[in-house]
């Protein structure tokens, strides 16, 4: 049993990257191109830790996921040919609980968002374009009863279509129910 024990420690010792993996730490940027450490060709695999995801030639490439200093999960972004195409940030609480997940491209709000309330329950499921609200929305009171549901265009001032809108006890908002063109009610 020694006798293998002690070949498993010294390699546990001076290569820690075969039993933990490559972490961004082990790399070295040159031209753009991710290498490992004292090598000349660019790293195509996988890396670990706070950041993980995979590189392909030297570039990052898929999805990776970044983790906060709490080891939730803070960010996935999705790279193409080594540029940043979209990511989903995740936002939290101080009590540690999710507050929003949402979709950017550019740096701006693009694609599904979705947000809760302080006791967990979903606020809101709805889709940004070029960081204005566009596309189907659905809003729900803390209690988990529907309070309004619609389609915006090109930003909150501008419903479109059938809308209807609850209060907390589930009532009909007549006000806010109707069919709206161009933010304005028209029925």
């Amino acid at each position: 049993m020694k006798r293998f024990l002690a070949p498993i420690l010294l390699l546990v010792l001076l290569f820690p990257s075969l039993v933990y993996g490559v972490t961004m730490n082990d790399l070295v940027i040159t031209n753009g191109l991710y290498f490992k450490k004292f090598t000349d060709v660019p790293f195509t695999g996988k890396v670990t830790g706070k950041k993980q995801g995979s590189f392909r030639s030297g570039k990052k490439d898929g999805v990776w996921v970044e983790y906060d200093r709490n080891g939730r999960v803070d960010k996935k972004v999705t790279y193409k040919n080594g540029k940043e195409d979209t990511y989903v940030k995740y936002r939290y609480r101080i009590s540690g609980q999710l507050s929003e997940k949402g979709t950017y491209k550019d740096g701006k709000k693009h694609g599904p968002w979705l947000s809760y309330h302080d006791n967990g329950q979903l606020a809101v499921k709805g889709t940004h374009k070029d960081g204005m609200v566009d596309g189907p929305w659905v809003s729900y009171h803390d209690n988990g009863q529907l309070q309004a549901k619609g389609t915006y265009k090109e930003g909150f001032w501008n419903r479109v279509g059938p809308w209807v809108s609850y209060r907390k006890d589930g009532t009909l908002d007549e006000e806010n129910t109707g069919t709206y063109k161009n933010g304005e009610k028209i029925k």
